[in-house]
């Protein structure tokens, strides 16, 4: 009967925290078990089945074992909930506190997220009788190491820009995130045929997928990864110089989850933002957000036609010509 439980909004950071567990537990005897979906009930029974201290699992993934009677909860002395914030986004509220009726009364809450929301408030004071409120940065606050600038560019002409952004810098390896699935493999087959190696990771693809293709990014194999914020929670890629939002995200502080990916373990990094002039208003809800103006740097030879309004800085990048290499 495992004593502790880990909740975690997606697949991919549900395996992070299983693969970290095993690194801090190396020399212990505690054992863990992974609950997500994409991945057969058989395997993930012979574990429930053994015994386990920890259970990380996603919360439809954790029901479905608990509804077929193989999995109590009655035992669980430590819940967490990661990156709860975008539980509540994610419609998760109704399955957390189904998973709450399963536990004891006294237990102990940790709950973790980067962005905090009056919703997210709330549900903290409804698990816990005093709850305790620890903040290690301010609301909307991010890394000191990463700079922030947006390129202005018309929406048709993004993938040129991007590609020529990889070519011309010179980017060994970038982020990028876009707002829909089917924008994702749309951009994916775009750069695969200019030849830039580049995968994608959404929703509709098997975990089996998702995880190889995270895989192969964390290990160099794959130069452009294209996501949607499945991949904006969590995920920690050694030395990822760059995230580029392809799209401004509709939700302001889900910018901070992005660029989260960068700059981290006091790495420098880069957030760059291709806006055009319809998502001028997602881009001023991230500056109020940020309680800055983000500096916009315009590319020669991709000046909008449909201006981006100004911000406190605007200067013109020009890269080389290539044409005689």
């Amino acid at each position: 009967m495992p004593r502790s439980l880990v909740l975690c909004p997606t697949r991919e950071l549900a395996a992070q925290v299983a693969e970290n567990f095993d690194t801090y537990t190396k020399y212990s005897k505690l054992t863990k078990a992974l609950l997500i979906g994409g991945v057969s009930f058989k395997e993930q029974d012979k574990l429930i089945d053994r015994g386990v201290d920890v259970l990380i699992a996603t919360p439809g993934r954790l029901l479905d074992h608990v509804e077929r009677g193989k999995l109590l909860l009655t035992g669980v002395q430590i819940m967490v909930v990661d990156e709860a914030d975008r539980m509540l986004d994610m419609g998760f509220i109704h399955d957390i506190k189904k998973i709450v009726g399963l536990l004891p009364e006294r237990r102990q809450n940790l709950m973790f997220t980067a962005t905090f929301s009056n919703s997210f408030r709330a549900l903290a004071k409804e698990l816990s009788e005093r709850a305790i409120e620890i903040s290690v940065t301010t609301d909307g606050e991010t890394g000191a190491n990463i700079e922030h600038y947006v390129h202005p560019v018309d929406k048709s002409r993004k993938a040129e820009l991007l590609i020529e952004l990889i070519e011309t810098e010179g980017w060994s390896q970038a982020l990028v995130f876009t707002r829909t699935k089917h924008g994702a493999d749309r951009l994916q087959k775009q750069l695969d045929k200019v030849g830039i190696k580049a995968q994608a990771i959404h929703g509709n693809k098997t975990q089996n997928n998702r995880m190889k293709a995270l895989e192969a990014f964390k290990n160099n194999k794959t130069k452009i990864l294209v996501a949607t914020d499945v991949a904006a929670r969590g995920i920690d890629i050694k030395k990822m110089s760059q995230v580029i939002n392809f799209d401004v995200p509709t939700v302001a502080k889900d910018y901070i989850h992005r660029i989260g990916r960068t700059g981290r373990g006091g790495d420098e990094g880069k957030a760059i933002t291709l806006v055009s002039s319809d998502e001028f208003r997602l881009l001023k809800d991230i500056e109020k957000l940020l309680n800055q103006t983000l500096p916009r740097v315009e590319v020669a030879g991709f000046e909008p036609i449909e201006v981006v309004p100004s911000g406190d800085k605007k200067k013109k990048k020009n890269f080389k010509d290539r044409s005689a290499e």
